[in-house]
């Protein structure tokens, strides 16, 4: 039964991502307004309703594989171990993902990833929807350290702060893959710029949502 289970897990999976690469490659080819969901569905040789079950929307279709990454800072500040501060977790798990070649952070070697972002910020509605999904997860990231500090306003600045960093960080890289250098020496240099971008800001925060070793830290 486990092996069934895991099979038809496998073939969701499968499902999910043939619908979500040939959406992404009419969206490309076409334009995002100008395709229809029923194209899509007819590209992935699955019904329409298959492709609402996979994905609510039409934006979802663009979105909701990299969608959680917009609370990436959240979650490291909240996964910290006791001692770490805000700023220290948000730059361990950046350059953990420098290290990992993370998508989502513009490291990827396959164009597939700069293709969606490219579209991105060529369709008005989904810059719109990436801009709110950007500022949720500033906002769960300030949501938290204002639950641990007691302080609603300094923690929105630190988050918005932190978020600012690593938008930077991750602008850059995509600036330098357009500009035609190659991912190895993007990656090599990007630990180097992440320490700068962290230490730029450490110092306002320096000392800021430490975490006790008995849990959340105060301000």
């Amino acid at each position: 039964m486990a092996e069934a289970m895991g099979l038809r897990e496998r073939k969701k999976r499968q499902t999910g991502r043939r619908i979500h690469r040939a959406a992404i490659g009419l969206f490309v080819e076409r334009g995002f307004d100008q395709v229809s969901v029923q194209e899509i569905a007819d590209a992935a040789e699955v019904s329409k309703m298959t492709v609402f079950n996979y994905f609510p929307t039409k934006e979802d279709l663009v979105f909701k594989a990299m969608e959680e990454h917009f609370s990436d800072a959240a979650r490291a500040v909240r996964d910290r171990a006791p001692g770490e501060s805000a700023v220290d977790a948000v730059r361990r798990q950046f350059l953990e993902m420098v290290e990992n070649r993370d998508p989502a952070i513009g490291l990827d070697p396959e164009p597939f990833a700069r293709q969606i972002r490219q579209l991105v910020l060529a369709t008005p509605v989904l810059t719109e929807r990436a801009f709110l999904a950007a500022q949720r997860g500033a906002r769960e990231l300030a949501a938290l350290l204002a639950e641990e500090t007691g302080d609603l306003m300094r923690a929105t600045v630190a988050a918005a702060t932190l978020s600012a960093a690593r938008n930077a960080l991750i602008e850059e890289h995509h600036r330098r893959v357009t500009e035609g250098d190659s991912l190895d020496q993007i990656a090599a240099e990007a630990p180097e710029r992440a320490r700068a971008a962290f230490d730029l800001i450490e110092s306002g925060l320096r000392g800021y949502a430490v975490r006790g070793s008995d849990g959340p830290g105060a301000a």
